[in-house]
């Protein structure tokens, strides 16, 4: 976690009206200075920033804060993001406490890109096929797309640097094997993906010299998991929030080339499919979805399962499938740009497509068929709100050709299936808290694991066992991704949480433990001087292991 006195420090370095000019056109009025709210729509600038008290308040919607406030409003992103963003525009070195988190650095990456950005301007081959892809080299430009050589170049050009290889190999652009290094991306037009707070964390790589693997993506890392990113985002963000719609692609030249024919709003998972992950990101401004996805098995199947996650998760959208052999990318390039509007303004239903599809794979003429239609249809309706259910049971009778009596679906209030969620009666919600935290950020499970056991947590350990071993498909987990009740812990609270939470656990144990007579004496005696320390040292600040 960033360490306070840190944050307190780049606060004191940020002057107020410099970050907000980087967003808006500020003009002085008295003392102050005004614009025209970057948070709703006006006609007379009630927008106030002033110098003196480092603030901003608008007198139309009331917003207001300080520095880092505004960044996160207006970037739409969380505490320590806006803060990590903040310091990386200035120049500022953020100290991070000792206890969790070390700053990763990414300058061999970033250092990576522009020589990489350097090498397409010299490279024919590979230039000449984001021409014939139908790429501006505005484009290019505004993606940063770019080319990879050679591993011995790669690697070259590394040492010319004085790189630390030990850092590349963790950000993922250098393997490590047999003894030798080497380069994980070779003779590929390059992407750079970036987190949304417009960091750069990995890089997508398409072969042009006819390699067994097409698309190459950056290695988990620290800093990329692309179960949480998409390609683009930080780019489509602000469309997407004014537009209150996102369209979800499955290639990055495909969303190259729908950001060049204006559908600024588009994304692409980087080479999976929608995760549970993903939803966090997806529901930030409660936009429309639509999957724009290949209409063959692969991408129907794709659809299909992030459909259902989607609707069951509460989110609206629809899907577009393309046929043909062709893609969002073919159809710009062919200046089809008037379909795709189309397409994107009248696309199927979530749960529309789901029904269908379902029925689809089913052959009505044959009665059992008929039957596991019907089971597997009224499993996925019972995921939806109890209106949902009812709006779409006249749908499911129709595509089965039977009557609506014939569909029994339970209140979506009874008790669920075991597993599935979390009855009202058994919460404890600092616990669900914890394990939503840890659910929309796995990098944090390494963090905590040697100071919380499963056996502490009173209520959820099953639910954290799920977490400990990576079983986050587990419906139980997923009750608790989707639920909007459960908040999460931010990044700085986090600590003093789990400190105030062992403090409690310890001082409670150490009670049961006074109390034990079945214990020898030495025994008891050992434990007691153990936990008193242990208490001792939360009480100081510092989390103790287990």
């Amino acid at each position: 976690m960033i360490a306070q006195s840190s944050i307190e420090q780049l606060r004191n370095q940020l002057d107020i009206v410099d970050v907000v000019s980087n967003y808006i056109e500020l003009k002085k009025s008295g003392a102050n200075f005004k614009a025209p709210c970057p948070f709703h729509n006006e006609d007379t600038p009630s927008f106030v920033v002033s110098p003196q008290k480092q603030i901003y308040h608008c007198f139309g919607c009331g917003a207001g804060g300080d520095s880092i406030k505004f960044v996160m409003e207006y970037e739409k992103l969380n505490y320590p993001e806006a803060i990590e963003k903040l310091a990386s525009d200035y120049n500022f070195r953020l100290e991070y406490t000792d206890n969790n988190v070390k700053r990763i650095e990414t300058k061999v990456m970033e250092d990576l890109h522009q020589w990489y950005k350097k090498l397409l301007d010299n490279h024919p081959t590979a230039m000449q096929y984001l021409l014939d892809r139908g790429v501006y080299e505005s484009s290019i430009e505004k993606f940063g797309i770019c080319y990879a050589p050679a591993s011995h170049e790669t690697l070259n050009y590394l040492k010319s640097i004085h790189a630390n290889m030990q850092e590349a190999v963790e950000l993922g652009v250098v393997g490590f094997d047999s003894g030798r290094y080497f380069a994980r991306f070779i003779e590929r037009v390059m992407f750079p993906i970036y987190a949304q707070n417009g960091k750069l964390v990995g890089f997508g790589g398409r072969t042009i010299t006819g390699h067994q693997a097409k698309y190459v993506n950056s290695p988990q890392t620290k800093l990329f998991n692309k179960s949480r990113l998409l390609y683009a985002y930080n780019l489509a963000r602000d469309t997407i929030y004014r537009q209150k719609q996102i369209i979800i692609t499955e290639g990055y030249l495909d969303v190259v080339m729908l950001h060049q024919a204006g559908f600024t709003n588009a994304v692409a998972t980087l080479g999976t499919a929608l995760t549970t992950e993903h939803i966090p990101l997806l529901k930030k401004g409660d936009p429309k979805i639509i999957m724009a996805y290949d209409g063959d098995n692969a991408g129907i199947n794709a659809a299909l399962k992030a459909s259902k996650m989607l609707s069951a998760a509460g989110m609206d959208g629809g899907v577009v499938l393309f046929g043909e052999g062709l893609d969002p990318a073919d159809m710009v390039k062919n200046d089809r740009v008037n379909e795709l509007k189309a397409m994107f303004h009248e696309p199927k239903k979530l749960p529309d497509f789901v029904l269908e599809t379902i029925i689809s794979q089913y052959d009505m003429n044959d009665p059992k068929d008929k039957e596991r239609a019907l089971h597997e249809a009224s499993a996925y309706l019972k995921t939806l709100s109890p209106i949902m259910q009812e709006e779409y049971k006249g749908l499911l009778a129709a595509l089965l050709r039977v009557s609506q009596g014939v569909i029994r679906l339970k209140p979506s209030d009874k008790k669920a299936p075991e597993g599935a969620a979390i009855q009202q009666h058994n919460r404890d919600i600092w616990e669900l808290t914890l394990l939503k935290t840890l659910l929309e950020n796995h990098a944090l499970i390494d963090n905590i694991i040697d100071y919380l056991d499963v056996h502490m947590l009173s209520r959820h350990n099953h639910e954290y066992s799920l977490i400990l071993a990576s079983r986050f498909d587990d419906p139980a987990l997923i009750s608790i991704t989707l639920d909007d009740t459960i908040k999460t812990f931010a990044d700085e609270d986090l600590q003093k949480e789990l400190l105030h939470f062992l403090s409690n656990y310890y001082s409670k144990t150490l009670k049961s433990i006074t109390a034990h007579h079945n214990l020898s004496f030495e025994e008891r005696t050992q434990r007691i001087r153990s936990l008193k320390e242990k208490i001792a040292t939360l009480r100081q600040g510092k989390l103790v292991t287990i």
